[in-house]
C-alpha cells in the first residue's frame, strides 16, 4: 500500500514522502494515528500544492530577509561606555543590548544569537557584527562604541 506520510515516521520516512509499506501497518497504525494518507491522485496533488506553497514561502522570507539586510547595512549604532584613564573600558555592549536597541529605534527584530561574534563589544571606536538573517541571507550591522563623559 502506497501512503503519503503527514509527519516523520521513524524507520519509514520523513514528512511529505510517497511509501510503500504493508496493508496492515497503513490500516492498522498509520491512518487512524494521523501520520499518513493514502497515496491516491487526489493526494499526490494536494502534496505537489504544499510543495510548490512551501516553495514560495521560502522564496518571500529570503526576499524580506535580503530587504532587512539592505537597511541593515546603513544603520549606525551609537553607545557610550565608560573608560578610564588609560583608554580602558568599564564593562562592554552586549547583543541583548544591541538587539533592543535594533528594536526600539530600527522596529527592526532580530535574534542576538544571530549576530557574529556572538561576544560583547569592548573595544571603542566602530565595530562591525555579522548577523544571519535567514538561510544563507546575511547583513553586516555597524555599532559605535564612544567614550562616555
Amino acid at each position: 500500500m502506497k501512503v503519503i506520510l503527514l509527519k516523520d515516521v521513524k524507520k519509514i520516512g520523513k514528512k511529505d514522502e510517497i511509501v510503500e509499506v504493508s496493508d496492515g501497518y497503513g490500516r492498522n497504525y498509520l491512518i487512524p494515528n494521523k501520520l499518513a494518507v493514502i497515496a491516491s491522485s487526489t493526494g499526490r496533488q494536494i502534496l505537489k500544492n504544499e510543495e510548490t506553497d512551501r516553495e514560495a514561502a521560502h522564496q518571500q522570507r529570503i526576499a524580506e530577509a535580503q530587504e532587512v539586510a539592505k537597511k541593515l547595512e546603513k544603520i549606525t549604532l551609537n553607545f557610550e561606555i565608560k573608560v578610564g584613564k588609560d583608554g580602558r573600558t568599564f564593562g562592554s555592549i552586549s547583543t541583548k543590548q544591541i538587539e533592543e536597541k535594533l528594536l526600539k529605534e530600527h522596529n527592526i527584530k532580530l535574534d542576538r544569537r544571530k549576530f557574529k561574534p556572538s561576544k560583547a563589544l569592548t573595544s571603542l571606536g566602530l565595530n562591525k557584527l555579522e548577523a544571519s538573517i535567514y538561510d544563507s541571507v546575511t547583513g553586516i550591522l555597524q555599532v559605535q562604541l564612544t567614550a562616555k563623559v
